[in-house]
């Protein structure tokens, strides 16, 4: 992963390959950056290198898992006797997060014990639930990045002819208060970020990373026990689950657009049920089988509205209406209206339904609920019942009747 070659730390050279410092996306040139954990590993290099040589540095080569040089700059370089502290930038490239930007450290002092030894500090998360990559009571700090710090540090006391042991402490002082805004409070990490990456390198505009979140929280849903799983897009769905079924919509998996990944996911955690709750805005496409309901794979709202209502008897000039309509709720109206909204409705959870028992393992139980926020549930699969009370009795939760409005 790191080059074993016996030269200087802060060799100077170009951080990236000009050829490897791009990709292609949509016919868009894309600037790619790298991740937390590659900030952690080189901050490590280059906290040890100037411990263990005494002075200090400028640059810090690595080589990251996917196999691209790095020379990155410490910053807040701390230089004493028996500890050294310096600091990383993150560069999220065109894919910039929340921790585009800031600084993560890396502090390298000596102890007793021969070896390496990897822990957090300020402003990295405590893992607190079961399912995570990390144990409870553990820094959130992954397996790739904790293996890329320790060989980073261990290749540099090796050069130094080192056989005594040091302590790593990654942080990140702007980690708790960014954390608020990342997927952390809800997968069950607090008090600051994550230290992540497998590559090392952030793709500009990737899905991987949404999508290794929802394989996450299928993860927590399967250590905690439960075989029956409820998802939705985003947060309409679990306003909904809270406020209208009574249900904890943090015991929902959060799918956004990845309907389909998710669905095809679920097997591999255990899953035996799946309970897809969701705006119609969203849901709508899956009349068509559309399992990534993102706009770029396509819309197709009012058509597929439209070919539910023409199946429910609607005349031309509803049809027409129907096609010029901006929203699904404005179309719902028109139904209504029209005394189409049940039998229109209807034709469409079946489509959704056979588009969905397709995608599915054989074997395991899904459904769908559809709503609105201003026409409130508008139809459900025929599933929907026993996955509901599947739900309730894995939640210790009473039963609750509701109708489709």
């Amino acid at each position: 992963m790191f080059h074993k070659e016996n030269r200087p730390v802060a060799e100077r050279r170009d951080s990236v390959p000009v050829e490897r410092r791009y990709v292609y996306k949509d016919q868009k040139k894309l600037r790619r950056g790298y991740t937390t954990g590659t900030c952690s590993a080189a901050a490590a290099r280059a906290a040890a290198w100037m411990l263990l040589s005494g002075q200090a540095v400028e640059q810090v080569h690595i080589t990251t898992p996917a196999g691209i040089p790095l020379a990155l700059i410490p910053e807040e370089v701390v230089l004493e006797k028996d500890r050294v502290s310096c600091g990383i930038r993150k560069d999220g490239g065109d894919d910039a997060d929340v921790t585009d930007g800031i600084l993560i450290f890396a502090e390298v002092k000596r102890k007793e014990e021969a070896g390496v030894s990897i822990t957090g500090g300020r402003g990295i998360g405590k893992v607190t639930a079961k399912g995570l990559e990390q144990e409870p009571g553990s820094y959130a700090i992954n397996r790739v990045p904790r293996h890329m710090i320790r060989e980073a540090v261990e290749e540099v006391m090796e050069i130094h002819g080192y056989e005594g042991g040091l302590l790593v402490t990654i942080s990140a002082p702007e980690g708790e208060a960014l954390a608020a805004r990342t997927f952390n409070p809800h997968l069950g990490i607090e008090g600051g970020i994550s230290i992540l990456g497998t590559s090392g390198i952030v793709e500009p505009m990737s899905e991987q990373a949404l999508v290794d979140t929802i394989a996450l929280e299928l993860s927590m849903q399967a250590a905690a026990g439960r075989s029956c799983c409820m998802m939705t897009p985003g947060n309409y769905g679990m306003q909904f689950l809270s406020g209208v079924l009574q249900l904890d919509p943090g015991l929902a998996v959060k799918c956004s657009n990845f309907i389909g990944d998710t669905i095809d996911m679920a097997p591999a955690y255990g899953m035996k049920g799946l309970l897809l709750v969701g705006h119609l805005g969203k849901l709508v496409k899956l009349g068509a089988g559309i399992m990534n309901t993102h706009s770029r794979y396509g819309d197709g709202r009012m058509e597929v509205l439209c070919a539910c209502a023409l199946e429910a008897g609607a005349e031309r000039k509803l049809l027409k209406a129907l096609l010029e309509c901006v929203t699904t709720d404005g179309a719902v109206s028109l139904l209504r209206e029209a005394g189409l909204d049940r039998p229109a409705l209807g034709i469409l959870m079946k489509k959704i339904e056979y588009h969905l028992k397709r995608r599915v393992y054989p074997g395991i139980c899904i459904g769908a609920l559809v709503f609105s926020n201003v026409h409130g549930l508008l139809g459900q699969t025929e599933d929907v019942p026993r996955l509901l009370a599947w739900v309730r009795e894995e939640m210790k939760m009473p039963g609750r009747e509701f109708e489709t409005g």
